[in-house]
């Protein structure tokens, strides 16, 4: 009997007093979530949400969000998560490619919902308790889904000019629990910190709602901020969190962080990038009791799906681990001919967590698969024990404090300039935020542009973590004999400037 709302009433039927859910001064036992969970999935049904429609919210963490997503899931809907950073632009092309019914909003995002259809907005008093929105609504029947039935969409930057609409399936999903609570032991008496954005699956899904199938606990904050983080760490004695690397150095650098006793975690999860060791070893110097495990995952999968092995972090430095329980993972090169241990090429996946593909594409579905392995388009290889090690990212993408920048999504929006004849855009090392994008560009003749133009027309169009934090004006981009701009020339050029 596969929907998200089986477990939670196994746990309310078992433990209904236990909490499943503190977020701010709210903390909901199992059986207050469940009941929350029906009459959302009332209200939903009411507003005409049926089976395999599509819901959609843009929203900051909150209760109502993992509400909603149970909900859309109660009543056998498909649940679609937004990033709440993005443009009114790209969040109105995600809404309607996806074709979704409704559109749940924080009141806070007025702007970026302005003109879409079907908004209904989410104030304050509704992020602590989903059924402020329809009060006085009946809760709904539980609607039993099939483990190829969709569960939820996500849309992902990756190499092309627009979002693609990755598909996750019920199938997707448990697999993707299983592997995690496996692969981290998790019981009824893990509690986990959710401080990541919730639209991402590294919140909502490394573990995430895992916690929640074993009958854990959720401790959940509207936004990151480092010493909340360390003081829910001490307060509620959470044992495990997922934080994006900028999250981490944060924690490890706050000036009050030794006032508190976080000696409770048992691990953090990290990813997006290698750690260096000098941050596993501060990592282990003041979370004590825990360890920092790298891991490897993408949308496309549900997350997670390499950890590091405990004891292995400093003699495998540079590698994200081994494939979960659920995951095989091959190197092929271009041609799809398997690699052997040692070599460099395309780090493909297969298993029940992997997506079938791309919503209404059937051409970025077909050519994202050798055979039933999945083409992650990220570059390694493994050792002869099995760990994976990155060497090289997805052509085109940027990753800026966790969040995926596809540079082509980029330029679309620069070639809007007049000004502008020519448009690269591409990624450097940056100490806060791992990378931030840089727009290298040649004018049309006799015309100018300044950043603050620039940052102007961009923000119109994309959200603030995709547009460039520098502009550099050239006569020329380097090419190829076929005319390809080198982006790896200029990333070098500028990666290596005093």
């Amino acid at each position: 009997m596969l929907n998200l709302t089986s477990f939670i009433r196994f746990h309310a039927k078992r433990t209904p007093d236990r909490t499943a859910i503190v977020y701010g001064d709210t903390r909901v036992s199992y059986a207050a979530l469940r009941d929350r969970i029906e009459t959302t999935a009332g209200m939903l049904a009411a507003r005409g949400i049926g089976p395999d429609d599509i819901v959609a919210v843009l929203m900051k963490n909150s209760l109502a969000f993992i509400e909603l997503a149970f909900a859309t899931s109660h009543i056998g809907a498909v649940f679609l998560p937004i990033n709440f950073r993005l443009a009114n632009d790209e969040v109105r092309y995600i809404v309607e490619h996806a074709g979704a019914k409704l559109l749940f909003a924080d009141t806070e995002f007025a702007k970026s919902v302005a003109g879409l259809p079907n908004t209904i907005f989410v104030d304050e008093q509704a992020q602590s308790n989903s059924t402020q929105l329809g009060l006085g609504v009946s809760p709904a029947p539980m609607h039993v889904r099939g483990s190829d039935d969709l569960f939820r969409l996500m849309y992902t930057s990756g190499t092309t000019d627009r979002p693609k609409g990755v598909i996750h399936t019920y199938s997707n999903f448990y697999w993707k629990c299983a592997d995690h609570v496996i692969a981290l032991g998790l019981t009824a008496e893990d509690r986990l910190l959710v401080t990541g954005p919730l639209y991402h699956v590294g919140a909502f899904d490394l573990p995430g709602m895992a916690v929640l199938w074993v009958g854990g606990m959720l401790c959940v904050h509207r936004e990151f901020d480092p010493l909340a983080a360390i003081q829910s760490i001490e307060r509620e004695r959470l044992t495990g969190a997922w934080l994006a690397p900028v999250m981490t150095s944060a924690i490890l650098s706050h000036p009050d962080r030794d006032k508190h006793d976080v000696s409770s975690i048992r691990w953090v999860i990290g990813g997006g990038e290698r750690t260096p060791e000098p941050r596993i070893r501060a990592f282990s110097a003041y979370f004590t009791g825990g360890r920092y495990i790298d891991a490897y995952g993408l949308t496309e999968t549900c997350s997670g799906d390499t950890l590091m092995e405990a004891g292995r972090e400093i003699e495998k430095i540079g590698s994200v681990g081994r494939a979960l329980a659920h995951v095989e993972i091959e190197i092929r090169d271009d041609l799809g001919r398997k690699l052997p241990p040692g070599e460099n090429g395309e780090i493909c996946l297969r298993g029940p967590k992997v997506t079938r593909g791309y919503w209404k594409d059937r051409e970025k579905t077909q050519a994202s698969f050798f055979g039933d392995f999945f083409r992650t388009g990220d570059i390694g290889y493994l050792d002869e024990e099995g760990f994976l090690y990155l060497t090289d990212r997805k052509k085109d993408l940027i990753i800026s404090g966790g969040e995926n920048i596809a540079s082509s999504e980029v330029e679309r929006v620069l070639y809007l300039l007049p000004q502008i004849r020519e448009a690269a855009v591409i990624g450097v090392p940056d100490e806060r935020w791992g990378e931030r994008p840089v727009a290298v560009v040649v004018l049309n003749p006799g015309q100018s542009l300044d950043l603050e133009a620039m940052t102007r027309h961009c923000r119109e169009h994309l959200a603030g973590f995709k547009v460039p934090k520098e502009l550099i004006i050239r006569d020329q981009l380097p090419r190829n004999p076929s005319g390809k701009i080198l982006k790896r020339v200029l990333r070098t050029e500028l990666t290596s400037r005093v």
